[in-house]
């Protein structure tokens, strides 16, 4: 037989067995694990007026760690969307207003292990507050009842990074400029200031989200009103990349 012979022969076999592996049908233990991961999917109804309402900030808080840990663990549920895609359509009654990072490694509704209609979610690069941030957290708040603000920060945070690297860059320039100011907090370190250090990168993003936090109740009277009311309870967190446990401040 030629080279030429040998190759195409060569080549017809391993096109069937490529067909063979495609075309293999599922084995019991395969239609087993099926029917299991079927018995995962969560059919949970989105949240009604009267339910939101009887939900005090602390409860809420304690949702949102029990649903941490549970995203630590992998202990995390199929959610059937499309059902509570049609049953959130005409209403909305979240537990809770996050305010995250751009940052697209920070997975917020994960990371809490909530579905449509749980969450408000506010992202801008470095969770830092301006008057639009302000309008929509008092829209949560105010007019659709969330009982807690979470102003979430997280590590190796490039915003941050770029801040205290005082980067000059078209719109962000004012961006960082805001955050910039959590390098002249009083709050002491020791140590080198620069984006080599960790510890110093992590002290920034610690006292960026407390500024945040600052100009909440301060430009926010509507939300500091409802804070003293106990109303709602706006706090910090960190979200650590490693292990995707958020630390509550």
């Amino acid at each position: 037989m030629s080279i030429s012979k040998l190759m195409m022969a060569a080549l017809l076999l391993g096109m069937n067995v490529l067909v063979s592996c495609q075309n293999k049908t599922k084995t019991p233990n395969d239609m087993e694990k099926i029917e299991i991961e079927k018995t995962d999917v969560l059919s949970e109804k989105v949240l009604t007026a009267e339910q939101q309402a009887a939900l005090t900030p602390d409860s809420v808080l304690s949702i949102l760690k029990k649903g941490n840990e549970e995203f630590v663990s992998d202990a995390l549920t199929i959610r059937n969307n499309t059902v509570r895609v049609r049953e959130a359509a005409l209403g909305q009654y979240p537990k809770a207003v996050i305010l995250s990072c751009l940052d697209s490694r920070v997975p917020v509704e994960d990371v809490f292990h909530r579905g449509i209609g749980d969450l408000f979610v506010a992202r801008v690069a470095g969770n830092i507050v301006n008057e639009d941030i302000l309008g929509s957290l008092e829209y949560a708040c105010k007019v659709s009842g969330s009982k807690v603000i979470v102003v979430l920060g997280h590590e190796h945070c490039g915003a941050i990074k770029s801040a205290i690297d005082n980067v000059k860059l078209g719109n962000i320039t004012g961006l960082l400029a805001k955050i910039r100011r959590a390098l002249a907090t009083n709050s002491p370190f020791e140590g080198e200031k620069t984006t080599k250090n960790m510890a110093y990168v992590h002290h920034i993003c610690l006292e960026n989200i407390k500024l945040s936090i600052q100009d909440i109740r301060v430009k926010s009277p509507i939300l500091k009103e409802m804070e003293t009311k106990a109303e709602i309870k706006i706090v910090g967190a960190v979200y650590n990349m490693e292990t995707g446990k958020v630390e509550f401040l």
